[in-house]
């Protein structure tokens, strides 16, 4: 890389910025390596100093010639500054070096950018699938595995396991997924979609929208991603969205025997629901849920329409130092029907319920035909993130027009920046 021998953080901003750089005829990105000072962005002429083939010694004495960058062009000085202000996040989470990356493409400045081979996986990537999308992945063993929504070809609602070694060649069972439950009525199966799995100590949590008496939140867990144990539904009809946070919440302040599993969700009705909310609630055992609290309701129209009807929660939140970063999704009701997008937030790290910020623009909305055009138009939902702590990337795995499923990557200090960026959140 032009940057090599100026840190490894530091060559890495440098390498980003140059790389998609708007202002590149006229000047680039250093900083200050004597005084280790990162926090305080220069900029020299292109005349002064070339990247493509100075040393570091020469960066070092073009440094000592230059002057504090005063703003020439605000959007790159936030773009800078605001990754610089990021980079010493703490993210939790387990290291996760194989997860499935592409570079940023040229020219785009946006925190999240799509694969380019999207759709990841098809729509008929089974014999009996008509569609593949709004499903759930995290790391498993020396790979990924997954709970699916297949809606098949009598369109019917399933969920199905699959496996991966990249996270971009999946092998879906084709055989549905069927749970153990010693419960007849509980487990009795009536449709289930729309699958989240989380992670919390030796056991992957699965929720879904579960069929029972309409909708609501359907809970089981593995050890193995082969043997399913379904235990109570979380609510009462009726429900969907039901996330999981990966660890217990000492939301109390008395100890750490007073922590708390929780959980994201958003009340609902039996059908294609015209409002909805995030709650959050608590539980001491995965069976009984209380203590819940009101999390963030539709922006208003005129502030952030994309998510002015209704919004959910999507992936597992990720715990950060500057809060749980959430993706939700969001609906505008426009002239031709509903149109789903996608967005991010931050909570507070002890009592999830208060926002500390939200994105007003979205991250995602549709736009390539695989999103606008399929059985729902117009769809972006996500359901599954994957992060290495390390290098703070993020793969966000979202279902396309009820069809296909699509796949985003980004840098979680970018879309934190982002987030706090463009804050619509007033309380």
């Amino acid at each position: 890389m032009p940057f090599a021998n100026v840190g490894t953080r530091r060559a890495a901003l440098l390498e980003q910025v140059w790389t998609n750089r708007p202002f590149s005829a006229l000047c680039v990105f250093a900083f200050p390596l004597q005084e280790r000072d990162t926090s305080r962005p220069y900029i020299l002429p292109r005349s002064t100093l070339n990247p493509l083939n100075r040393s570091s010694a020469a960066l070092n004495r073009a440094d000592r010639r230059i002057e504090p960058f005063e703003p020439l062009r605000s959007s790159i000085l936030n773009r800078a500054t605001g990754a610089l202000n990021t980079m010493n996040i703490t993210i939790q989470g387990q290291p996760l070096p194989n997860m499935p990356w592409e570079e940023r493409p040229a020219g785009c400045e946006a925190p999240l950018w799509r694969y380019s081979k999207n759709p990841v996986i098809r729509r008929d990537l089974l014999p009996t699938s008509n569609s593949i999308f709004n499903s759930a992945v995290v790391p498993f063993g020396n790979g990924f595995a997954g709970v699916f929504r297949c809606d098949d070809t009598n369109r019917r609602m399933t969920l199905h396991v699959g496996f991966s070694d990249d996270g971009l060649n999946w092998n879906i069972n084709e055989e549905t997924l069927k749970f153990e439950c010693d419960n007849k009525e509980i487990g009795e199966w009536v449709y289930g979609y729309d699958p989240r799995v989380c992670r919390i100590d030796d056991r992957w949590w699965v929720t879904w929208c579960n069929g029972y008496y309409g909708p609501t939140i359907g809970m089981a867990w593995t050890q193995d991603f082969k043997t399913f144990h379904q235990v109570e539904n979380a609510f009462l009809p009726y429900n969907r969205n039901g996330v999981l946070f990966p660890r217990k919440i000492n939301s109390t302040g008395k100890g750490r025997d007073e922590a708390r599993y929780a959980m994201l969700s958003r009340p609902s009705d039996t059908g294609h629901t015209a409002f909805g909310d995030i709650f959050y609630s608590e539980s001491p055992d995965m069976e009984f849920w209380g203590h819940h609290r009101h999390v963030m309701s539709p922006a208003a129209f005129e502030e952030s329409a994309w998510q002015c009807m209704k919004v959910g929660a999507g992936p597992t939140p990720i715990e950060t130092s500057e809060g749980w970063l959430i993706f939700h999704h969001g609906v505008l009701h426009s002239c031709n029907g509903y149109v789903y997008a996608f967005g991010s937030a931050l909570l507070d790290l002890d009592e999830p319920w208060r926002v500390i910020a939200r994105s007003g623009p979205y991250l995602i909305s549709p736009r390539e035909l695989y999103e606008c055009v399929g059985d729902v138009p117009n769809v972006c939902f996500p359901c599954a993130a994957l992060h290495d702590p390390e290098t703070g990337r993020i793969a966000v795995y979202y279902g396309c027009a009820d069809t296909v499923t699509g796949l985003a990557f980004g840098y979680i200090p970018e879309i934190i920046e982002f987030t706090k960026r463009t804050n619509i959140c007033t309380r």
